[in-house]
């Protein structure tokens, strides 16, 4: 296990380098300049040349791409070209909304998925069944961007149960511990603050949790059937044991594994999906960020967050793969 998991993290570096160089490469092609966008239109060539140097962009693009890899080795993946902050200083007090909104996200879909495509496999043919297909196919193709304005039009506007934007009630006050709302609140016993916070997370968790929850449900039934229909179900069931019993132990157990490698890459869609849903609801996260680094030409943030991203994608498939060792004996690393 140990080897395993060593190759696997030097395999990584390649991806991760190679993400980088995509990434870097592609910022330099979309049109505008940083100076500019910095600056204004009014800037003079002398002020606008003068920033290039600062900012290192007037160099060739090999040299620029060397000096930003090196500082990545040295885990500095530079400064802000809008607030002139280290990326890192600003992406920790961004970072725990994201991941709370992910987290919320994630834990939605899963719960719903894997019960919802459970019960549609168990039940082949059934109005559940049925129900389940329909919810997945409309969660597959409803675009986020839509279904977040229209949550927010029928619960915020015209129903009024549930705030539109935000990570908290302006009224509501705290000073921030570990930077994630919901664990503050608990551990200042700020039932109120946590109840608002869950307020806020509701419409762009259920917005954000809808193609990953279609996809685990598609999935999961998509298991449960291939397994329902193996002789050892056949069996357990001619041993006289209830239909519950015979889901329970053998067809979810033996149906796990590619629902928990769905489940893992679903992570990473919901890390790039959050730049849409923290856009919609003005969620105070690093998706929002990058959107506005995009428009503003703020290169070093999209790099430095896409690697970001990149980082915690493989890192979680290599754990998914861990894992299917605990789930299936007959697996081995060696």
């Amino acid at each position: 296990m140990l080897r395993y998991t060593i190759r696997r993290l030097i395999e990584t570096v390649p991806v991760l380098v190679g993400v980088s160089v995509v990434v870097f490469m592609f910022l330099r092609l979309i049109p505008g300049d940083p100076a500019l966008t910095l600056l204004g239109e009014r800037a003079t060539e002398a002020n606008l040349a003068r920033v290039r140097e600062q900012l290192g962009i007037d160099q060739p693009i090999y040299i620029q791409y060397w000096r930003y890899m090196r500082g990545v080795m040295q885990f500095d993946v530079g400064k802000s070209i809008r607030s002139n902050r280290p990326i890192a200083d600003e992406a920790r007090g961004r970072f725990p909304a994201t991941i709370e909104l992910a987290t919320t996200a994630l834990v939605l879909a899963t719960a719903v998925g894997v019960t919802g495509g459970i019960i549609a496999g168990v039940g082949r043919g059934t109005f559940a069944d049925h129900v389940a297909r329909v919810v997945s196919l409309g969660g597959v193709s409803i675009p986020i961007f839509w279904l977040g304005l229209v949550l927010i039009w029928v619960f915020a506007v015209e129903l009024g149960w549930l705030p539109a934007d935000g990570r908290l009630s302006a009224s509501m006050k705290y000073s921030p511990r570990t930077g994630f709302v919901l664990i503050d609140g608990l551990i200042a016993a700020r039932y109120d603050l946590v109840r608002d916070a869950l307020w806020h997370l509701v419409l762009p968790a259920v917005a954000l949790s809808t193609v990953p929850m279609a996809v685990i449900m598609r999935m999961t039934r998509s298991a449960m059937l291939e397994v329902l229909r193996a002789d050892y179900i056949r069996t357990a069931r001619a041993k006289g044991l209830s239909e519950r019993i015979v889901t329970a132990r053998h067809a979810v157990k033996n149906a796990a594994l590619p629902v928990v490698t769905t489940i893992g890459l679903q992570v990473g869609f919901l890390l790039s999906g959050a730049i849409l849903t923290e856009t919609i609801f003005s969620w105070p996260g690093i998706g929002r960020w990058v959107f506005d680094s995009i428009l503003l030409r703020d290169y070093p943030v999209v790099q430095g967050m896409t690697l970001m991203v990149a980082t915690i994608f493989v890192t979680v498939n290599l754990v998914v793969d861990l894992i299917y060792a605990a789930l299936d004996p007959r697996i081995s690393y060696q």
